[in-house]
């Protein structure tokens, strides 16, 4: 007989892996008996090939790819209007059109989030589908197997002198032994089938994990949009009904603003995770952070902001429990390093809650770096500040802290198109670019032209 795959070892993991084998079951017995007991039972590994996407599947999915990449296009169109409008002197026209392309981009980005969430619904779908055609191949392979393994067990209480018997001619027992060399790898390709499903299925089931997340994560920004644009159109409104659509009245209007210079100084500046501090002090530690990183202040204030609204959204959370998935383990150990340098206790200091499509919280302070990420800028935050070790809880750290990474990713070239690709970067680092995450970089760069309004105000 050929040299196969060891018996003994087949066994081995069948009895480990799949099932619970009595150790009673013979090797050698089951050699010579195993190609009539694939005869009898009719065990061959069976291949299923995948059902493919039916034509109108693909062709809708065209379509909605087409229509997304015309969105993205119109999108971009207005994010010029806004950038050109933002360069001009500010007038009653330059605000109203400067609302109204907000506004049209609010609705084109609400419509190509449906679409998005169109094309996840569909993937969700194809992959359960998937999924569940997977599992269905593992359950025949593992009965097909356990059916062989009874009639082994049934086999080995035969003895070799009635197994002969059971011969007309000897040469025929050496004919099916010869040929039980290929019905070895036969079915050790059936059991390396089951694993390979059983990898693919793990996998397919993790994306699909992440694509529930993803339209999770869409439909709770879908709703963000939704108020922002709310917001605008309210906004518009009453600048019309304040000036009735005169310029004039526009100018009377932004000269009394000029003259609240105290008032813009007293107003509260939110911080998430530290206490709120006036304006005039945010605008003081932005400008420090300004000098050492040579980004623009109105943008760190507009960065940090946009994190403290998104903070609030989120939710004060608790390190053990907004980092205990195993995957947050780099992120537990950095969190109870640094309040440990700080001497704090780490279960009364506030983190980011986990989100509900992710696995990991933690963002610490203003600037809600999390954890690893502080880590990387410690010494730099430190030798500009000269507090070591710094603290993200401290609003100067956390401002020098945004103002570093935001300098990393581009923001001193101080173009709308720099600082506002700098703030997506902040959020999401290489996914900067996906239209998710568009409203973030909308959200800071109006923030920071708020502010600029202000600092304005009080630099004349």
């Amino acid at each position: 007989m050929k040299e196969g795959w060891c018996v003994e070892k087949f066994v081995t993991i069948l009895r480990r892996d799949i099932f619970a084998v009595p150790s009673s079951v013979l090797p050698g017995v089951f050699l010579l008996f195993f190609f009539l007991t694939i005869a009898s039972i009719g065990f061959l590994p069976t291949a299923h090939a995948e059902t493919s996407e039916t034509d109108l599947v693909l062709q809708r999915k065209l379509q909605l790819e087409q229509e997304l990449q015309a969105l993205e296009g119109q999108i971009s169109g207005f994010e010029l209007i806004i950038a050109d409008k933002q360069r001009e002197a500010t007038t009653l026209e330059r605000d109203i059109a400067i609302f109204d392309a907000r506004i049209q981009k609010a609705k084109l980005a609400i419509r190509q989030r449906e679409l998005t969430i169109k094309q996840l619904e569909s993937g969700i779908q194809t992959r359960s589908e998937k999924i569940g055609g997977l599992l269905a191949k593992i359950s025949r392979e593992k009965d097909s197997l356990g059916e062989l393994l009874r009639r082994v067990n049934e086999i080995d209480s035969t003895s070799l002198v009635e197994a002969l018997l059971t011969y007309d001619e000897l040469s025929d027992f050496f004919i099916d032994l010869d040929a039980f060399d290929s019905i070895q790898r036969a079915v050790q390709d059936s059991f390396e089938e089951i694993r390979t499903v059983k990898k693919n299925t793990e996998a397919e089931q993790e994306e699909l994990r992440q694509r529930r997340g993803e339209e999770l994560e869409l439909r709770a920004i879908q709703e963000l949009e939704r108020q922002r644009m709310e917001e605008d159109e309210r906004s518009k409104q009453r600048l019309l009904e304040a000036t009735k659509g005169q310029e004039r009245e526009y100018q009377k209007i932004l000269t009394a603003r000029k003259k609240d210079a105290a008032a813009i100084r007293g107003e509260l500046f939110l911080l998430v995770g530290s206490p709120d501090i006036p304006f005039e002090k945010a605008l003081e530690l932005a400008n420090l952070a300004s000098e050492k990183t040579g980004v623009r202040p109105a943008f760190i204030l507009g960065v940090i902001a946009e994190e403290s609204n998104l903070g609030a959204n989120i939710g004060t959370g608790n390190w053990k429990e907004d980092l205990s998935h195993s995957r947050c383990a780099k992120q537990r150990e950095a969190f109870v390093e640094i309040t440990d340098r700080l001497g704090l206790n780490p279960d009364v200091m506030p983190v980011s809650r986990k989100a509900w499509y992710g696995y990991c919280g933690g963002a610490m302070g203003p600037a809600q770096f999390i954890p690893t990420t502080w880590m990387l800028y410690e010494d730099l935050v430190a030798k500009a500040t000269g507090h070591n070790p710094p603290s993200p809880w401290d609003p100067l750290d956390a401002f020098t802290a945004s103002a570093l990474l935001l300098r990393d990713n581009g923001a001193a070239a101080g173009t709308y198109t720099a600082e506002r690709r700098a703030a997506l970067r902040y959020l999401a680092g290489s996914n900067w670019q996906k239209p998710a995450y568009a409203f973030y970089g909308d959200d800071v760069m109006a923030l920071a032209d708020k502010y600029q309004k202000q600092i304005d105000i009080l630099t004349q």
